[in-house]
């Protein structure tokens, strides 16, 4: 057992560092986001207009609203991802522009071993 006062004390070193602070958009929520509105508006576009009874006239079948959402849901996510992938890049790059540099004290702490002299 160690008496108090042979305790180990750890050595610390501060040093200040300039450092760039700025505040940056989360991409992943834009992203989400775009996803979510290309779902909307694939459903929109999907009740919006009625259809018809009719065969396509390019492959000879009948397509329900389920396969006409599918296939739009397939075209409007990634476009809803790209326009959003786009306006988050812009706020990304205009924080940018507002970006401050402060001072910031870094600390370093390291642990003795037992019998090295502070």
């Amino acid at each position: 057992m160690s008496s108090p006062s042979s305790a180990q004390h750890p050595a610390s070193e501060e040093r200040p560092e300039v450092v760039r602070v700025r505040r940056a958009p989360k991409i992943s929520v834009f992203l989400l986001a775009g996803a979510a509105l290309g779902i909307v508006a694939a459903m929109g576009l999907t009740f919006a207009f009625g259809g018809t009874e009719d065969a396509s006239p390019n492959t000879g079948l009948e397509y329900s609203q389920g396969q006409v959402f599918g296939f739009l849901a397939l075209i409007c996510i990634p476009v809803g991802l790209a326009v959003a992938g786009l306006i988050a890049l812009l706020f990304d790059r205009s924080s940018s522009r507002h970006a401050r540099e402060v001072t910031v004290s870094h600390e370093s702490v390291t642990d003795n071993p037992a019998g090295d002299p502070a």
